[in-house]
């Protein structure tokens, strides 16, 4: 088989809680410091509230919420990243930004049974990086999440 039948893509390393996640970099748009949201009434705690970045107005995704995780003060490593999908850009809360990697289609498994349903509904798959594993999100199930209001 030649390259052209092994697709491979960049992804950025995300730290949410202890877990390393990966983002498909091709519908990252920015990274950027985290700053306090400003609160929207009557909506879930995992949309802390909107930002603007831009001009643009975001709504704000808690991603530790969103997969099931236990709520964190956001610190000096917290960050937004600014990603779009189809007609839609969200900022989506994490603990870092770490890392570029570059995944071959082959190095990509299911993710395992037995993983927390919350959690395993918007993984697109897992891998292996730096001996470490890495959970891969569906950004598209992700977004069809939010949009069921989770």
């Amino acid at each position: 088989m030649n390259a052209s039948e092994q697709p491979s893509e960049d992804y950025l390393i995300v730290r949410v809680g202890p877990e390393r996640y990966a983002l498909p970099s091709a519908a990252i748009r920015e990274v950027a410091r985290w700053r306090a949201p400003t609160p929207v009434p009557g909506v879930p705690p995992l949309l802390p509230g909107i930002i603007s970045q831009r001009g643009v107005v975001l709504p704000a995704v808690d991603l530790r919420q969103l997969l099931g995780l236990s709520v964190a003060e956001p610190d000096r490593s917290s960050r937004f990243i600014i990603v779009h999908q189809e007609l839609a850009d969200i900022a989506l809360l994490v603990d870092a930004a770490l890392d570029i990697c570059h995944l071959a289609s082959e190095e990509l498994a299911r993710p395992p049974a037995g993983l927390d349903q919350q959690r395993a509904r918007l993984l697109r798959a897992v891998a292996q990086h730096e001996g470490q594993p890495l959970l891969v999100i569906d950004l598209a199930t992700l977004f069809a999440v939010l949009q069921e209001g989770a």
